[in-house]
């Protein structure tokens, strides 16, 4: 798939004010500074494209990119930063939710994970949601630039093992780099097979 154009369309607290359209959505998550920001904009070859906050966990926003003008990125809010306020963390949630079971044009969530660290309680918890809301997802290791290509994919396979303990078959596994854009072409190969099917 070529990106051919990629704009950003609206920012909201609210998944009922998010566009009204038809078109398919692919929504991006995970925990604060996983490198989200920085992996939308190497899918879309536009490094400004989504901003990166120098706070992590400052974000409380949905934000849609329009591209092709034919899909929607969209860009979920940080889940699990410590610092946050008990109500602060609340507000969280429910745009989190709301956006996830409420929105009929999510398609495709991909749940970032940082590709260094050891499963965390956060992450799982949170694949274990989805799972048990029948929510369609893929999983995304971040930062794998970081690793050396054995550790890499030995990290990832040791993941998907702890996944396979309580799950009998895992979702999409995509493994990535916004610093040296792997991952790029299977991650769109894959978003561009799900809407010929639409």
């Amino acid at each position: 798939m070529k990106i051919k154009s990629a704009k950003f369309e609206i920012s909201n607290s609210d998944y009922r004010k998010c566009p009204d359209t038809n078109i398919p959505e692919y929504a991006f998550i995970g925990r604060s500074n996983v490198g989200k920001s920085s992996l939308i904009n190497m899918l879309t070859n536009n490094k400004s494209l989504a901003k990166t906050s120098q706070t992590p966990g400052k974000t409380l926003l949905i934000n849609h990119f329009k591209i092709n003008d034919e899909w929607f990125i969209v860009d979920l809010p940080g889940y699990g930063y410590a610092k946050r306020g008990k109500d602060s963390r609340e507000q969280l949630q429910r745009i989190i939710q709301g956006y996830i079971l409420g929105r009929e044009q999510m398609t495709c969530l991909f749940v970032l994970v940082d590709s260094r660290h050891e499963p965390q309680k956060i992450d799982l918890e949170f694949i274990e949601w989805l799972g048990e809301n029948g929510v369609p997802f893929a999983i995304v290791f971040t930062k794998l630039d970081k690793l050396g290509k054995v550790a890499g994919a030995e990290k990832v396979a040791a993941y998907k093992r702890h996944l396979l303990k309580t799950w009998e078959e895992l979702p999409p596994v995509f493994m990535t780099s916004s610093e040296d854009g792997r991952g790029r072409d299977e991650l769109l190969a894959y978003i561009d097979e799900i809407n010929s099917g639409l």
